[in-house]
């Protein structure tokens, strides 16, 4: 992004100081902004999911400052408040990134195309952020989600009177908000921080007004407003322009946007579009909207605020639902759908280029987006459920996938029969299965006579509302059962539920093997599961053997993708596969798609009063629940080596000294794994869908060739 101008500048004006004069203050830190300042793991974009290495690298840094005496306070951000961003042209440039990366890397240039995929800056946000809640709550660190921008509420922190914080660290993007003085590095190893002071920076650039300052900082491109086009015009700027020079510019045109806007004779559309994109951005700034110290949520300076604030910030949701998303308890993408009338479906980092994985996209997964939205709207005010949706799809510009609330709002209603209290529950809770667990919810069902048992209609009068966590995970994990079919009107196990149970009952305790052979259904379902060339053109398909082996190793592979490789707290350093990646982009929709959903059931649930609301458990309940976290293809690429590998002895494959001797030499090609035990792991995944696979019988397409797979794996293992 075009900030980095600034950052690059803003070295000369940066004090160092040491970390001492900081012992004892409490410092607000921008979420991203510190996931952006870990050390990169050049790698992740070839991979999905998140970093490897995150938790050890986002506790050390915490745990150096936290021992030089800081105390912290993490805000992330919450909803798009009209980003300035399109995200489906972000979304492109990344994965236009990731294809000359993996293009260098299939050209065997591993170290250049290293670099290349660090050097593009790709992470996935979002999924990180998600994560370093789970590191916080876990450690005991506070942090707030914002209403929207994470940068406006850390200054509304850093202002008020009561001074909630002392210092915030975070983006150049913060003086955009009226901050006055701010840390943008920690350097732990040399005991010192660095600091910017608003006056330093004015000063240095020629004593500029405040206003020119910040016009500067937008035209910059952030994620607040994009970079000024004729910036990018690379025949008027061969390269990047300064940020001083930006400065000038704005300097020579009278200190005035519109005027420079109006200037740009080669660019008619500037004048309009930019102009209209600038004045939002500062509307959204000068009116940014915030928790008070009180709870509440509102925009500041409201009192001047004009009547259509929110044609610039969004629509208003019930402060029930800040209050939520502040707490970590679910995630902003299905609000987002809601306040801006937008789905945007963008390009996953693999290209997204198969038929099958926009065919999911656009139309499979388009029930469980509209359920999704269903249950978070019948509950609020019904302002909303008359709210054009539209769907917008990279691939396809000219779709409009165009549809009302409304009409959808039974998914409610099919849920209204699961209000269980703990009596009922307790007795089939453990250590090994507790109460949010699929294997959980299935048990207790598989069971007719208590399957009944759990038919509880809400009464009328009178009515109890859950209070465990226990409780209130259960129902939540019983009524998603009920949406995605595995279990009818009357709490009874479907043909698919008791599919669903065989398979889960050899999936193992682990809770993130039980959601790998949970998702491995659903994908059955969408007949997703299959060895079908599903990314024509992709490299890292497997390469030895015959047809039908390689046809046996991709199905075992992409079923692999679906676990978590054993790794140490370390870089991943091993070999890739753009067609792995390409398959977790499928998985990852998948998996996205059935956290909304459980996520929506839960609050669905807290607003039509079915849960007790008095309650500091937020997190507790989040990552109670299945799905909260996204792993990459790495297990996937490390079972396809074995099986290629294997493919190269021909009649020796299937003996024990070769497979301990190829299992042996993988660990050398992924260093920091356990190879074996992660190669058991993916084998269970696969045995445990194969038991599905048998129960459903006829249901399954193509019967003869899982069982022609299953037995050629079987003398592999």
């Amino acid at each position: 992004m075009g900030i980095q101008l600034f950052d690059d500048w803003s070295g000369k004006v940066a004090k160092s100081f040491d970390l001492k004069f900081l012992k004892g203050c409490k410092i607000g830190v921008d979420a991203t902004y510190f996931l952006r300042s870990l050390p990169k793991e050049s790698l992740q974009p070839a991979l999905g999911g998140v970093p490897l290495c995150l938790e050890t690298k986002a506790i050390a840094r915490i745990n150096n400052l936290q021992t030089a005496g800081l105390q912290l306070h993490f805000v992330f951000n919450g909803l798009d408040s009209g980003i300035g961003y399109d995200p489906v042209a972000r979304a492109a440039r990344a994965a236009e990134a990731n294809h000359k990366a993996f293009s260098i890397y299939e050209a065997r240039h591993a170290a250049e195309a290293n670099e290349v995929f660090r050097s593009s800056g790709l992470s996935d946000i979002t999924s990180m952020s998600e994560t370093l809640k789970k590191i916080l709550y876990e450690h005991g660190i506070p942090f707030t989600v914002a209403p929207y921008s994470a940068l406006a509420q850390l200054v509304y922190y850093e202002r008020h009177p009561s001074q909630y914080i002392d210092a915030v660290y975070g983006p150049s993007d913060l003086f955009c908000f009226g901050i006055d003085k701010m840390i943008t590095n920690f350097k732990p190893e040399a005991s010192q921080f660095d600091w910017i002071d608003r006056r330093d920076c004015l000063a240095d650039l020629g004593n500029i007004s405040s206003h020119v300052f910040i016009d500067a900082l937008m035209l910059a491109g952030s994620d607040l407003l994009p970079m000024f086009p004729s910036f990018m015009n690379q025949t008027v700027y061969p390269k990047p322009p300064t940020f001083r020079s930006i400065v000038q510019v704005i300097s020579t045109s009278g200190a005035s946007v519109p005027r420079l806007c109006a200037q740009s004779l080669a660019n008619p559309s500037v004048k309009t579009q930019y102009l209209d994109q600038y004045k939002r951005a500062m509307a959204r700034i000068r009116h940014h909207v915030v928790i008070t110290a009180e709870g509440d949520v509102e925009a500041l300076n409201k009192e001047i605020a004009p009547d259509d604030i929110h044609e610039c910030i969004g629509l208003r949701l019930p402060e029930e639902l800040y209050m939520y998303l502040s707490r970590g308890m679910l995630r902003p993408r299905v609000l987002n759908w809601l306040t801006s009338g937008k789905i945007n479906i963008t390009q996953p980092l693999a290209g997204g280029d198969g038929q099958p994985y926009q065919d999911l996209v656009k139309t499979q997964l388009e029930p469980l987006r509209r359920q999704a939205l269903s249950l978070l709207t019948k509950p609020i005010n019904w302002y909303f459920r008359f709210e054009d949706i539209t769907t917008r799809l990279w691939f396809d510009p000219t779709y409009e996938g165009k549809f009302k609330i409304e009409p959808l709002l039974s998914a409610t209603d099919q849920l209204s029969t699961w209000h269980v209290k703990n009596d009922l529950i307790a007795d089939f809770t453990n250590e090994d299965m507790p109460s949010g667990s699929l294997s959980f919810a299935l048990l207790t069902l598989g069971n007719v006579d208590l399957a009944a048992k759990t038919v509880t209609p809400k009464p009328k009068v009178g009515h109890e509302p859950l209070k465990l966590p226990n409780e209130i995970l259960a129902n939540v994990v019983w009524r998603f059962l009920q949406l995605r079919g595995y279990v009818d009107e009357q709490h009874q196990l479907t043909e698919w539920g008791k599919i669903l149970e065989t398979a889960l009952d050899a999936a193992g305790t682990r809770k993130d093997q039980e959601e790998a052979v949970f998702i491995a259904v659903e994908l059955l379902r969408f007949e997703l599961v299959s060895p079908d060339t599903m990314f024509l053109g992709y490299a890292g398909a497997p390469e030895h053997g015959t047809d039908i082996e390689k046809r046996n190793v991709m199905m075992v592979s992409r079923v692999a993708c679906l676990g978590k490789i054993r790794h140490q707290p370390k870089a991943y350093s091993g070999p890739l596969s753009r067609h792995l990646l390409a398959y977790q982009s499928i998985i990852s929709n998948l998996q996205a798609s059935l956290r909304d959903l459980v996520e929506m059931i839960l609050t669905a649930m807290f607003l039509e009063g079915s849960v007790n609301r008095d309650r500091d458990d937020w997190m507790q309940l989040s990552l109670g629940l299945p799905f909260y976290e996204e792993h990459s293809c790495a297990l996937g690429v490390l079972t396809m080596h074995y099986l290629d590998e294997l493919c190269l002895y021909t009649s020796e494959a299937t003996s024990k000294v070769t497979r301990s001797a190829v299992r042996e030499k993988g660990q050398s090609w992924i260093q920091n794994s356990d190879f074996s035990g992660s190669l058991d792991d993916a084998f269970q995944v696969w045995d445990a869908l194969y038991k599905g696979v048998k129960a459903a019988g006829n249901k399954v397409k193509d019967r003869q060739m899982w069982d022609e797979v299953n037995e050629w794996l079987s003398e592999r293992k």
